[in-house]
């Protein structure tokens, strides 16, 4: 992944300088107006297409001041960005939208007036644009991002059925949940008493929610070979997926199937916005000395984490938001924090459950890093209905774990033992019966 330097164009305003010149002998004073400040310099522009939404985030040497607004019929979003010049890697800009950006048809980059660059994105459809700053963080400088949201945004359910491979398999199988039974008649009497009749079975698909961990800005942990999380733990999601989806009575939603950034409050609101039955979030583990290894499995604890080690990978994990670059001027930050704080004693003792049937499967082809379920106040694992857990793969700071998990056959391995040890979870934890959509 593309590290800006640490180049920096330093912006100096001097003092009023003075000079003298000898002149025929005689000594002339000159005092020289203050130097004009050097312009900002844009050090990396990068493009993020996802059917969400898509980011352009330009990176930069200092905080910028921006004006923007929207031009109809058709549709443009045009932004002036003050105090910087042209300069190749804004031009740059140009080549890196693709051509089945679901909603920039191309734009244009150009000196609207000294130290204002403006920017005219040509639109596919009608969006709702976020403009804003982040401040520096982690490798990255000051970043000025585009979020371009479509004003109608696609239904996810709409979505899941119409990606769905399940629809070409068998009907939905029943659920293993046996009928409840009617309560025993009283002894007979002088009348016929009616035989006992039986409930029918519910029929429905059992939704599962698979959150490759970070994506788009955020790369994640990266091991000593280059091995970005980002990559690993979506390439294992997406295998998880084909095996969960053999089964006919299951479906999967995958929180993001491409490169891009999913904060991690909307992680969970799209895993209820389909109802889903579990959410399992995916990680590559990262620790300070490489000798560290195995996999692990977590839950959500309410009551402070298993284990030091727990606690210091919840904190990094939700960190993620601020690498990834959340919008805080944006109202679902509000609708973020009372999410967050819904989680239920019994979403916790499901999810243990769960926890350990998994962890039970992946113990069998890699060493385990503890032998029992962790918790810790994850934020991505508090949706309050849906048993959630979060599965640490293998350790990428690791270079032989780094191998493992860039290695198909691990991956595969490490899929197929999450997609037994969510089958036998749901052997013995029948999904709750309710109305949802095909």
């Amino acid at each position: 992944m593309y590290r800006p330097t640490s180049l920096r164009t330093k912006s100096l305003t001097s003092r009023p300088r003075r000079t003298v010149l000898k002149t025929g002998g005689a000594l002339l004073l000159s005092i020289f107006a203050p130097a004009v400040s050097q312009a900002a310099q844009i050090m990396a522009v990068r493009v993020w297409p996802a059917e969400d939404y898509t980011r352009v985030t330009l990176e930069n040497d200092t905080n910028l001041k921006t004006s923007h607004f929207i031009v109809k019929d058709p549709e443009r979003l045009v932004v002036d960005i003050e105090g910087i010049d042209l300069n190749p890697a804004l031009k740059g800009l140009v080549a890196k939208i693709a051509s089945n950006d679901p909603y920039i048809k191309q734009v244009r980059v150009g000196q609207n007036r000294p130290n204002v660059v403006r920017l005219v994105f040509d639109l596919k459809e009608e969006v709702k644009p976020q403009v804003f700053m982040l401040a520096p963080v982690g490798t990255y400088q000051h970043r000025l991002i585009f979020d371009l949201y479509p004003v109608n945004p696609p239904d996810l359910i709409a979505r899941l059925i119409e990606k769905g491979d399940w629809m070409d398999k068998p009907p939905p199988l029943l659920d293993p949940q046996p009928a409840p039974k009617l309560r025993q008649p009283e002894p007979p009497v002088a009348r016929t008493e009616p035989k006992e009749e039986k409930l029918p079975q519910m029929t429905r698909m059992i939704t599962i929610a698979l959150d490759p961990g970070h994506g788009g800005e955020d790369p994640g942990a990266v091991g000593r070979s280059g091995s970005r999380e980002k990559d690993v733990v979506l390439a294992i999601a997406k295998r998880l997926k084909a095996k969960i989806e053999e089964q006919p009575n299951m479906r999967v939603m995958l929180t993001r199937d491409g490169d891009y950034f999913v904060p991690l409050h909307v992680r969970v609101q799209k895993a209820r916005k389909v109802q889903a039955d579990l959410f399992v979030s995916i990680h590559a583990d990262a620790w300070v000395e490489p000798t560290a290894n195995g996999s692990s499995v977590f839950a959500l604890s309410e009551r402070g984490a298993s284990s030091a080690a727990a606690r210091w990978l919840a904190s990094k994990e939700n960190s993620a938001d601020l690498i990834g670059g959340v919008n805080l001027k944006g109202q679902d930050r509000q609708l973020a924090s009372v999410l967050l704080d819904l989680s239920t004693t019994a979403q916790i003792n499901d999810s243990l459950k769960l926890a350990k049937a998994v962890l039970s499967e992946i113990g069998g082809i890699n060493r385990l890093h503890k032998r029992q379920v962790e918790q810790a106040g994850f934020a991505v694992l508090k949706a309050p209905d849906i048993p959630s857990i979060l599965v640490e793969t293998a350790f990428i700071s690791n270079p032989e774990e780094e191998a493992k998990l860039t290695d198909d056959t691990y991956q595969d391995q490490m899929a197929e033992a999450m997609a037994t040890g969510i089958r036998k979870y749901f052997s013995k934890n029948p999904p709750l019966a309710r109305s949802r959509m095909m």
